[in-house]
């Protein structure tokens, strides 16, 4: 396969996705939806030899930074197509690498069904092990301002946010 056929093949496929995605020469910008990240952005783009996938998941934590990537390392044993990483700044990225044939329909909806799962299911626990003080904080001030706190709900348990009276005013 060539990289033109390539970027045909990645173009028909998103095109009958329903995703959003647009397209500058070589690369694809795709925004996947999903329930605890509510989008991660990707990248594709397509060289001579592989399809190149890059996808945001997390800014560069704030604490913890051994027990986070302990868990990515953990974690990047156990993945299809990608792996978690980290950029010059210590964002979190998937990132992965694919022979040009697998720039099918197929091999497109998997390696984007990769990162889609990964990023919505390891969002929570990256948030709870990089940024327990914030959220910790944020609940805090919500609480004591009567401010809603629905969008914090999924640290309850994990980070002892379960305190009597800060539950009451779970919204």
């Amino acid at each position: 396969m060539t990289p033109e056929q390539a970027c045909a093949a990645l173009e028909t496929s998103l095109a009958e996705s329903g995703l959003e995605w647009s397209r500058a020469g070589d690369r694809f910008e795709i925004t996947l939806p999903g329930e605890r990240k509510l989008q991660t952005p990707c990248r594709i783009s397509v060289s001579a030899h592989a399809v190149d996938v890059n996808a945001f998941v997390c800014r560069r934590p704030d604490e913890n930074f051994e027990g986070i990537y302990r868990w990515m390392l953990e974690r990047n044993l156990k993945m299809f197509a990608v792996a978690f990483g980290l950029d010059a700044m210590g964002d979190i990225y998937l990132s992965g690498r694919l022979p040009l044939t697998a720039a099918t329909a197929d091999g497109i909806d998997k390696i984007l069904g990769s990162v889609l799962e990964y990023a919505d299911t390891s969002f929570n626990v990256l948030l709870e092990l990089g940024f327990a003080s914030a959220i910790r904080k944020e609940w805090a001030w919500r609480v004591a301002r009567g401010e809603p706190t629905h969008n914090l709900t999924a640290f309850i348990e994990p980070l002892g946010l379960s305190d009597p009276e800060a539950t009451d005013t779970v919204n």
